[in-house]
């Protein structure tokens, strides 16, 4: 989609109690030491947030599962998780800072952060242990500002995941060894897989879950959907590969994303019907054309949004930028400034999404 260049399947565990106490220390005591996590800001340097109180999503929600279609918190109440992508952090890291964050969190209130770390187009490839810290750094600050992280393997081109499995495991061991007891984290394993079947990528997904398992066996993993994680729709196909051929592994979600200027009725048919059958997690969305560009149709993208809200379908919006692109929300410039907060910054997008996820 966003062309970014400068089953029977297992039993679902429904013993929420299990999760929650494995992970409750560390969520506790997260609200005591929260403030241990920021390191002291600069004079004239945005401040640091608050230690989380109850009303955070990830205090209020606790550790995440997928209970039958829906994304569930550690009470089994189901929930839906609005937020932000950031855009690739080898290009825009300078766009998350402790004041974007800040912003993000008590300004726009989200509830989560999709990190994005690329593989290719000079991100993890060319340095595994930079990337990777890099990362965590982001993570980290999500979870110190009471937001959910999303660890996104960005995978486009190629688009067969399993061109870059044994990065991606060795990408995954490392994150889901250090986030193994945090109840803030869900596993993005392929960003947009294109050009391959719908077999490859379970495959691929069969092979990676074990991975992050093996450290971490509660969390929820987000497995990505044929054709740019579009159910399949982009290249002529639907949702019923993958609701007659599911991934083998329990407490997982299908992603989906879409542009809401390019992917029209086919696509939110294709989501409304595959929601109806399985738990989906719309990782990426704009209200622009399919490569972010373009005039916002802000009509169609309700239309979506109307859909998610009614289905307790979570979201995050493509991308938490300056990016020169319609879909980046801030205007061009803003990341090399300090003020993050208001319409001001924003572009039109920015705008939107910002009372959307406020709402």
């Amino acid at each position: 989609m966003y062309q970014r260049t400068t089953s029977p399947t297992e039993p679902v565990p429904t013993d929420g109690r299990r999760r929650f106490t494995r992970k409750a220390l560390l969520a506790a005591s997260a609200l005591g030491v929260v403030t241990a996590l920021l390191a002291p800001v600069r004079a004239g340097a945005a401040p640091a947030p608050a230690a989380p109180t109850a009303a955070t999503p990830l205090a209020a929600n606790g550790q995440l599962s997928v209970c039958g279609r829906q994304l569930c918190n550690a009470s089994g109440q189901a929930v839906a998780l609005n937020g932000m992508s950031t855009h690739g952090t080898q290009w825009y890291a300078q766009c998350v800072t402790d004041g974007s964050l800040n912003a993000l969190a008590t300004d726009w209130r989200a509830d989560v952060l999709r990190v994005s770390t690329y593989v290719q187009e000079g991100g993890y490839e060319t340095d595994p242990a930079g990337f990777t810290a890099r990362a965590q750094k982001f993570i980290d600050a999500a979870h110190a500002r009471g937001m959910y992280a999303v660890i996104d393997w960005h995978m486009l081109t190629p688009g067969d995941p399993n061109a870059n499995l044994a990065r991606a495991k060795t990408f995954f061991t490392a994150m889901a060894k250090k986030y193994k007891d945090h109840p803030g984290v869900l596993y993005e394993i392929a960003n947009e897989p294109s050009g391959v079947s719908w077999s490859a990528i379970k495959s691929y997904s069969e092979q990676i879950i074990p991975v992050i398992r093996a450290q971490d066996p509660d969390a929820v993993v987000l497995v990505g959907t044929r054709a740019w994680s579009s159910f399949g729709v982009s290249e002529g196909s639907n949702e019923s590969e993958v609701v007659n051929n599911p991934v083998r592994a329990s407490n997982i979600m299908y992603t989906f994303h879409f542009y809401a200027a390019s992917h029209r009725e086919a696509y939110l048919s294709a989501l409304d019907r595959a929601s109806d059958k399985l738990p989906v997690f719309v990782t990426e969305f704009g209200t622009q054309n399919y490569a972010g560009e373009g005039a916002n149709d802000f009509a169609m993208s309700q239309r979506y949004l109307d859909l998610m809200k009614r289905k307790k379908i979570s979201w995050t919006n493509w991308n938490y930028s300056d990016d020169h692109r319609s879909g980046a929300v801030f205007k061009t410039g803003t990341c090399n400034g300090s003020n993050w907060t208001g319409t001001g910054v924003l572009k039109e997008a920015g705008r939107w999404i910002r009372e959307r996820i406020r709402q």
